[in-house]
């Protein structure tokens, strides 16, 4: 008689479906597996390698550091060199006798060359 009723029948499902999900989870967790099986000597060899790796990754990391701060005092260095230079030519500027001449902007010249090569078509 319970399987008859439509609430009997839904419970049913509803306990199936939660057995098999229940199921799934065992399996896919593995409860059997030894533990001379999970420890892969590839799994080692590449914790080796990583932890290689990573001491490489700082060393060069510092590398790139002294250099960028040797570039930095560089850059400071040749940034001051052109500001010197540009109040050199602005005190220049300023303490030279503004002539006609002087002031005019240089002229161009226009050239005109003959041809390289004088190539005939027919």
């Amino acid at each position: 008689m319970a399987m008859t009723s439509h609430t009997g029948r839904l419970y049913g499902l509803a306990g199936a479906l939660f057995a098999f999900f229940l199921l799934w989870a065992v399996v896919a967790a593995h409860p059997w597996a030894t533990p001379a099986a999970t420890s892969d000597p590839r799994l080692a060899t590449l914790a080796q390698r990583e932890k290689r790796l990573r001491a490489d990754a700082a060393l060069v990391q510092q590398i790139v550091d002294r250099r960028f701060a040797a570039y930095k005092v560089a850059l400071a260095k040749r940034q001051a060199e052109i500001a010197a230079a540009r109040s050199r030519a602005a005190a220049s500027l300023a303490a030279a006798p503004v002539s006609q001449g002087s002031a005019a902007a240089p002229s161009v010249r226009v050239v005109t060359l003959p041809p390289l090569v004088i190539t005939k078509t027919s």
